[in-house]
């Protein structure tokens, strides 16, 4: 038991410090989405339970949206899907890394972001470190620095006093900042611009209010088409 222990204890001790900081970015993130919640008139059980439960940060901020208007369950479904949908290959790179870590699996597919894929992915982790655990303590974290910021923000939004109209707008900002951080990260911009003019074209041919669904759908069909050549010659 004691010897499974100091297994946990090593690898949390080698997972904590990759996660610091993801925790700056998801605590501001977390406490936003919590008085974006506030504000928007649900208690903050409900922040506190879908950054528990859902832990997708930009579906979070979307479903608020969601749960004000009509109940259209397909319609969320496909918003869902295409949002995520980057997650498909994010699972399908993990798979030999997760091949052979037990029950932990369960969770780290569950708990799969952005920020824990990119660590779990090229983090080097120490000879002597627990694979399976640490690359669970980096998901546990991050999905706690989350949950911490959402909850905080549900509580305090309600003592806000400043005026807190347009912001709702932090999350058409975080889709920008992620945006110009792929294209600083990325030496081809062909998928970026890509994106782009079919969401341009979608609008025009959709309208404002339709274009969101049709233009993630082609966005992921056409980018699904061009992987191969995206990769290569991104290697290249």
């Amino acid at each position: 038991m004691g010897k499974k222990k100091d297994v946990r204890k090593k690898a949390f001790r080698a997972a904590f410090p990759h996660t610091i900081p993801i925790f700056a970015g998801f605590w501001f993130l977390g406490m936003t989405y919590g008085i974006y919640m506030n504000v928007s008139g649900f208690s903050f059980w409900y922040p506190m339970l879908m950054s528990l439960t859902i832990f997708a940060g930009s579906m979070e901020f979307v479903a608020v949206n969601l749960l004000l208007g009509a109940f259209h369950p397909l319609q969320a479904f496909a918003m869902t899907l295409m949002i995520n949908a980057r997650h498909l290959f994010y699972g399908i790179s993990m798979l030999d890394k997760y091949r052979g870590i037990g029950w932990k699996k369960f969770y780290l597919i569950f708990g799969m972001c952005d920020e824990s894929f990119s660590i779990n992915y090229t983090a080097k982790i120490p000879e002597d470190v627990d694979s399976g655990w640490f690359m669970f303590f980096v998901t546990l974290l991050n999905h706690f620095y989350w949950f911490f910021g959402a909850v905080l923000g549900g509580i305090f939004g309600s003592f806000i006093r400043f005026n807190t109209e347009g912001l709702d707008f932090v999350m058409t900002a975080m889709f920008v900042v992620i945006f110009l951080e792929q294209w600083m990260k990325e030496k081809s911009h062909v998928s970026a611009i890509a994106g782009i003019l079919l969401s341009l074209f979608c609008l025009i041919f959709f309208g404002a209010d339709d274009f969101m669904i049709p233009a993630m759908l082609v966005i992921f069909v056409s980018l699904t088409l061009l992987r191969g050549k995206l990769e290569g010659g991104a290697m290249a």
